[in-house]
């Protein structure tokens, strides 16, 4: 295997950098340094499908590379990045969990032979264990449980995922879980300065309130992509249900993507109770929070789990079965509220909530409690681990 000058080198395969994951990306390259470890992460232009979101990035240790977009059946994609002399030179590569990356199967190959020549990379997965976002048939879920056994290690978002893997064959002692999350440092210094009075922080929440007209106990947040995932004609239903029975309600629409002209035309009607205000940093983000009762979020529940923590707002959703591994961060009840699966129903719930000042309060305490646990340079720190297990995996 090659290595740079006496150091292992590892490299991390992803379609694009969004820039949620640099701060995680900075953060490992320089554990993994520290360690004596080099780390490459290569990676294509922003997929047709994630670009309207405008959240394309780069991190210190990233090296961008050209990418073939080819059609395929049902109307996906296939993405090679053309990283295979890149990749098939490191000690170990780490690539995402999915069939279509066109790049696992010579790079498996060459660990294969590896196993015979002593050369090639020890090969990783890194994802959600199972498909959670979308309905697979039984084919295609075997098929991808099959290319996973493959690996050489295994790092799951969440627990879950790392349970579904190892019932479908994977040893558990070649799993770590990352805990997913975001880089919330920021946020988090933010939020805290805009709860604070005489910070400017504190006075520009004011202004935003005097501006946009909204009332304690009646303001809703939504921060996100804008496209189909998020279901934004639910989430627009819901406001208008909510806005309906509660006097002065505004949901605060943070986010970018395909369907924003869903959101401003919705805006556009007079009375209406949607606010857009466009892709927003952490540090605006933690303004709105701090303006902000609740999370609405019908639609896809990801790694906003993580900012609602930091920005005690408890999210709103509904059992939809299609939410990202990090719902499971969630505890209806508890941290959030999780209702049946209908515009009528999510509303009622909000409206309920917004009601009740004393529940709302404790399900703020707890978000803030659950907020230290997701953290990047926990997850970063947690990869770091990994990736020398599997380094001593394959020298072993």
């Amino acid at each position: 295997m090659s290595t740079t000058g006496s150091r292992p080198r590892v490299v991390v395969v992803q379609p694009y950098v969004p820039g949620y994951r640099t701060s995680f990306f900075n953060h490992l390259q320089a554990y993994l340094d520290a360690s004596g470890v080099v780390l490459e992460v290569l990676h294509g232009p922003a997929p047709p499908q994630q670009a309207a979101r405008r959240d394309a990035s780069s991190c210190v240790c990233s090296v961008q590379v050209a990418s073939r977009r080819l059609p395929a059946p049902g109307g996906r994609s296939l993405f090679w990045n053309q990283v295979l002399s890149r990749a098939a030179s490191a000690d170990a590569v780490v690539l995402e969990q999915a069939l279509h990356n066109l790049e696992a199967y010579p790079l498996l190959a060459k660990q294969l032979a590896g196993r015979v020549t002593g050369r090639g990379p020890l090969v990783a997965f890194w994802g959600h264990g199972r498909t959670y976002t979308k309905p697979v048939s039984r084919l295609e879920a075997r098929a991808k449980d099959a290319v996973t056994r493959l690996g050489r290690w295994f790092f799951a978002y969440t627990e879950g995922g790392a349970a579904h893997v190892v019932s479908r064959g994977f040893p558990r002692d070649r799993i770590t879980v990352v805990r997913n999350s975001v880089d919330t440092t920021e946020m988090t210094a933010a939020h805290a300065r805009a709860m604070r009075p005489g910070t400017a922080e504190f006075t520009e929440a004011a202004l935003l309130c005097e501006r946009y007209g909204l009332v304690a106990g009646r303001t809703a947040l939504y921060l996100g992509g804008l496209d189909a995932p998020k279901r934004i004609p639910f989430l627009l239903e819901c406001a208008d249900r909510i806005a309906a029975e509660l006097t002065g309600f505004r949901l605060l629409v943070a986010g970018d993507g395909a369907e924003r002209h869903l959101v401003d035309k919705a805006a556009s009607r007079p009375g209406n109770p949607v606010i857009p205000m466009g892709h927003v940093d952490g540090p605006r983000a933690a303004l709105l929070g701090a303006v902000s009762d609740v999370m609405l979020m019908p639609g896809r529940v990801g790694l906003c789990a993580v900012d609602s923590f930091v920005l005690r707002t408890p999210i709103v959703t509904t059992n939809w079965p299609w939410h990202a591994p990090e719902f499971e961060y969630l505890i209806d009840g508890s941290n959030a509220v999780v209702t049946p699966d209908s515009p009528a129903t999510c509303a009622a719930a909000v409206t309920g909530l917004l009601r009740d000042p004393k529940r709302l309060k404790q399900l703020a305490k707890a978000c803030e409690r659950d907020a230290v646990q997701y953290t990047t340079e926990a997850m970063a720190r947690r990869f770091h681990d990994g990736v020398l297990r599997v380094l001593n995996h394959g020298r072993s």
